[in-house]
């Protein structure tokens, strides 16, 4: 049995896992991982429920620096390791 991963590769692969677009073994990885980490389990929920406000077809009215904060955490989640700093 290979050791889990950590709680940074489980999240930076949260969005793909719930988009079933991982190969099947880092699937299991990541399902393995949350099984023992309460953490990342509500890192999954955050995921979840983001994913369906932005699933959702309602316009958002964020102040612009909030908007701006969320397009980066996304950018972030999509494409880790990417700065755009």
């Amino acid at each position: 049995m290979k050791p889990l991963i950590s709680c940074r590769e489980a999240v930076r692969e949260l969005w793909r896992y719930l988009d079933e677009e991982l190969k099947a073994v880092d699937h299991e990885r990541v399902e393995e991982h949350l099984d023992h980490c309460v953490h990342c389990c509500g890192e999954l929920e955050f995921v979840r429920q983001m994913q369906k406000l932005l699933g959702s077809q309602q316009e958002l009215d964020l102040p612009a620096d909030v908007q701006q904060r969320l397009e980066g955490l996304i950018d972030e989640l999509t494409h880790p390791g990417r700065s755009g700093k």
